[in-house]
């Protein structure tokens, strides 16, 4: 079978038309229409019907776009264990958007510059979400927090950063005792359904403070942006994203000891196809963190 009808099917059913899939490949209508007879030929079905001005996958069809994109995937990943160097072909990486916005095009650059063959796909969401979809195999690896279980066996994790919380305050209060500033000034919260927003909760109760609440987010680049406008102070994990440090915002230490800090890193299954790729990516990383310092894992 031809892998490439495959691709062609999927892109009719995707845009309805053999006109339209034909534009986007490249190749006349007639050539498309050719190979889908050709995958009718041999699945014995048929595959596609015409609904007026498009065309709509049949119920043989309609099972055949759901296994084809798996079959495409194995496929890719026989090719990679095939090639002898391990740095080429496809990888999937999931990503929250702390990572997105701060190491993560480091780490890509660096990547491409060594794996130039590789063909990145990334995909945004919460640690939940990206733990669950490495563990359904829809993704090879993902950037993001440790989460709040142990990792089955099954998954391996390269831990980056271990990042306490830090107060953020606008640089006219530096100087000023944190725990003041939480008592005295507008709080902007980070959000409580996270992680790290679970750790501000705990930090606060333990210090027994009662911040005057302002507003509450999930997103740290937003929350800085406020904080910058003068519109509270912060308590947030000492990520890497690339606060406005230097204009208007500046980090405070906190004077309490911290049992608890966020960890950031790479999570991936061991029994991977992709595992050259996935470990370069990771040293790729790690080299990345070390480069732009901050509060680096602690050895082991």
């Amino acid at each position: 079978m031809e892998t490439a009808y495959l691709e062609s099917f999927l892109l009719v059913v995707e845009t309805g038309s053999l006109a339209e899939a034909a534009r986007r490949l490249n190749i006349t209508a007639a050539a498309v229409a050719q190979q889908i007879h050709s995958l009718e030929r041999e699945f014995h079905a048929p595959l596609l019907a015409r609904a007026g001005r498009t065309v709509q996958p049949t119920p043989a069809g309609h099972r055949l776009a759901h296994s084809a994109p798996l079959l495409l995937r194995e496929l890719a990943n026989a090719k990679t264990h095939v090639n002898e160097a391990g740095v080429a072909g496809e990888l999937l990486i999931g990503t929250i958007n702390t990572a997105l916005h701060s190491l993560l095009p480091d780490i890509l650059s660096s990547f491409v510059t060594r794996c130039p063959d590789a063909k990145v796909f990334l995909e945004s969401g919460t640690t939940q979400q990206l733990y669950q979809a490495a563990q359904q195999g829809r993704l090879d690896a993902a950037v993001c927090l440790y989460p709040s279980f142990a990792l089955p066996k099954t998954f391996d994790w390269a831990l980056l950063r271990e990042e306490p919380l830090v107060l953020l305050a606008p640089r006219c209060m530096a100087g000023q005792e944190p725990h003041e500033l939480l008592r005295s000034q507008p709080l902007i919260r980070y959000d409580r359904s996270l992680g790290g927003g679970q750790m501000v909760e705990s930090y606060l109760r333990t210090a027994q403070i009662a911040p005057r609440e302002r507003f509450e987010l999930s997103s740290l680049v937003a929350i800085a942006l406020m904080v910058e406008k003068g519109l509270g102070v912060a308590l947030v994990p000492d990520t890497a994203l690339a606060m406005p440090e230097g204009q208007g915002v500046v980090r405070m230490a906190l004077p309490l000891k911290q049992e608890k800090v966020r960890r950031f890193g790479v999570i991936w299954l061991r029994a991977s196809a992709r595992l050259p790729l996935i470990h370069h990516l990771v040293e790729c990383a790690r080299a990345v963190v070390a480069e732009r310092g901050g509060p680096q894992a602690s050895p082991r």
